[in-house]
C-alpha cells in the first residue's frame, strides 16, 4: 500500500508554522490543504483536547466569518496527533497567500473574551471539553514564535520528506 503524503514529511525536522500539505483536484476547482502545524512534532508536548477544541470552535468562527475568505472554507480542524490543524480552502494557494489570515485568526483566538462559541450541549458533542486560556496561550505562542518573523523555513516543508 501506498504510504499518504503527510506520512512521508519528515517531523523530525517539521517546525511549527503554515504549510501547503496538498493540493487536489474536485471536478474544475483546486482544494488546497494547508498544515497548520503549532508544536514541533516529537520535541515539545502535544496540544490536550480542551485547547484544541476551543481553537477549532474559535478558528472555525473566524475563518467562516471572514469576509474575503469565508466562501473559500471548505473545513478547519485538528490533526489527530494534536500538533496543528488543517486548513482546506476552494482555490490554489501557497502559504504566504493565506499567512495574513491565519495571524488574523490567531489575534482573534488570543483575544477572545467570553463565551467560546457553539460551546453548549446543543450546539457541539462534547461542550466541556474546553480550555479557553490555554487556547489563548498557543495562539499567543504561535503568533509569537512563527508569525512574528515569518521565514521560508516556516512556510515550506522541510526537504527530505523520506529521510526520517
Amino acid at each position: 500500500m501506498e504510504k499518504i503524503t503527510s506520512f512521508t514529511i519528515n517531523h523530525l525536522k517539521l517546525l511549527p508554522g503554515i504549510y501547503v500539505s496538498r493540493k487536489d483536484r474536485a471536478g474544475d476547482a483546486v482544494v488546497t490543504t494547508f498544515d497548520i502545524r503549532m508544536t514541533r512534532p516529537n520535541f515539545e508536548p502535544v496540544m490536550n483536547t480542551a485547547e484544541v477544541h476551543a481553537i477549532e470552535h474559535l478558528g472555525a468562527t473566524f475563518l467562516r466569518n471572514d469576509p474575503a475568505w469565508k466562501d473559500r472554507i471548505l473545513y478547519f480542524g485538528p490533526m489527530g496527533c494534536r500538533t496543528g490543524f488543517y486548513l482546506l480552502l476552494s482555490g490554489d494557494y501557497d502559504s504566504g497567500d493565506i499567512a495574513p489570515l491565519i495571524r488574523e485568526m490567531f489575534l482573534f483566538i488570543s483575544g477572545w473574551e467570553g463565551p467560546i462559541p457553539g460551546a453548549q450541549a446543543r450546539d457541539c458533542g462534547n461542550f466541556l471539553d474546553m480550555n479557553l486560556p490555554m487556547a489563548k496561550y498557543y495562539a499567543q505562542k504561535f503568533l509569537h514564535e512563527v508569525m512574528e518573523n515569518l521565514t521560508e523555513d516556516r512556510l515550506r516543508y522541510p526537504e527530505d520528506a523520506e529521510d526520517a
